[in-house]
């Protein structure tokens, strides 16, 4: 297999004296795959993704990067999109703003590239001129999506995108990860606890519990026949 893009190994995890939230993990991430991380409220995965976004250091363990990622080549897309915006920007100021900053254009190409960018994540029209209290939070998570996507990132960390959206919403945002994972040949994270969204998006899944991978493989092949009791704990309710 290409070698990782990131990885974890022996890595835990704890704040300062307090419990350990992650214990011995192992992972990988490798060119162009989408990888799950899956389970319940307080199994460790947003923390573990904390970590592999370089936002916090193991206590123990491993992190590894492939040398040619620079800090802005991995991105995160959080879970609350109007906490995420600076309320004063419009979407349009918002994404212009990383263009000028990070990309070291001018404004006017920044303004220009932003309204491009924001056309092709579905944000047109006066909604671009919109500050995110104007804007729904689907809007605003494409937003999100598309500040990440200015800086060009290889990699996208996305921390349950949709569970803060209504439900009519969330497919959409879904879908459109999906195909900028695909046109642009992202590797991603996908963070969550729901495990529709893990079985539809990702290539490879981990499962957390506890702080702990208790499972990992090709999502299709988790899905089908989970090993681990707790994994088929987790999977007792959907069905085939």
């Amino acid at each position: 297999m290409t070698d990782s893009l990131l990885s974890a190994r022996e890595v835990s995890f704890s704040y300062g004296s307090g419990p350990q939230i992650l214990n011995s993990i192992d992972f990988e991430l490798h060119p162009g795959e989408a990888v799950g991380l899956v389970g319940e409220s307080g199994s460790g995965k947003s923390t573990l993704g904390r970590l592999l976004a370089g936002m916090a250091k193991p206590t123990a363990g491993d992190l590894g990067r492939d040398p040619g990622l620079g800090d802005s080549d991995v991105q995160v897309i959080f879970q609350d999109p109007y906490s995420a915006l600076n309320p004063l920007l419009s979407a349009q100021a918002a994404v212009a703003e990383v263009f000028r900053v990070k990309g070291g254009r001018s404004r006017g190409e920044s303004k220009r590239a932003a309204r491009d960018l924001l056309a092709q994540i579905g944000i047109e029209g006066e909604a671009t001129e919109r500050r995110p209290r104007r804007l729904s939070g689907g809007q605003c998570q494409r937003v999100s999506i598309g500040r990440a996507l200015a800086i060009e990132p290889a990699v996208l960390i996305a921390d349950e995108p949709t569970s803060s959206l209504d439900v009519s919403v969330q497919a959409q945002i879904l879908n459109l990860l999906k195909d900028l994972q695909r046109e642009r040949g992202l590797a991603m994270v996908l963070i969550s606890h729901d495990l529709d969204v893990i079985r539809y998006m990702t290539d490879r899944t981990y499962v957390m519990h506890h702080g702990e991978i208790v499972e990992a493989g090709p999502t299709d092949a988790v899905y089908r026949q989970p090993r681990d009791p707790y994994t088929q704990k987790l999977l007792s309710g959907l069905t085939s």
